[in-house]
């Protein structure tokens, strides 16, 4: 595989979009607002949209300046996701769950190892179920069918005839 100077894949895998994208990595899923919604929509039916909310929540955070921001949201993300009375509990091993006391010198990256314990949570196991989901699958057929729909085509000619002149 050749990659471009950012570490990309170049070539084909440039040309990509929307599922055929979402089916080559997980990271490329999160990467597409579409993606990441018709994930959620999976992951709701299966009871554990808690784990993207969780992983989106961390990236955010690693955004955040200024100290007072970074307690009040890592307070958010701790009430929400990892205290035992937390409302959309996550789960992650026990011995990483982070005491309430380290919310008060939050830094970027305090959430990075429960939110790579997530990551590949939703990787190996929730990843390759929603790729076989209706979900997926009837998006990607609806996405077939505009590519294939006679305007797209005639467009595409209309480009063909252009560049061939």
């Amino acid at each position: 595989e050749i990659n471009d100077s950012e570490g990309h894949p170049s070539s084909s895998h440039q040309t990509l979009k929307g599922t055929s994208k979402w089916a080559t990595s997980l990271e490329n899923l999160l990467e597409d607002p579409e993606g990441v919604k018709r994930f959620r929509e999976f992951l709701k039916k299966e009871f554990s949209e808690e784990n993207v909310l969780f992983w989106l929540a961390c990236e955010e955070f690693k955004k955040t300046q200024g100290k007072k921001q970074m307690q009040e949201k890592a307070k958010d993300i701790y009430m929400t996701f990892l205290s035992s009375k937390a409302s959309s509990q996550v789960n992650v091993e026990g011995q990483s769950r982070l005491n309430e006391t380290i919310l008060e010198t939050p830094h970027p990256l305090m959430f990075q190892k429960l939110q790579d314990q997530i990551f590949n949570l939703m990787k190996y196991d929730s990843y390759s179920r929603f790729l076989k989901s209706d979900i997926f699958l009837n998006h990607k057929k609806s996405e077939e069918q505009e590519e294939n729909s006679p305007e797209a085509q005639t467009a595409a000619k209309r480009a063909s005839r252009i560049y061939n002149t």
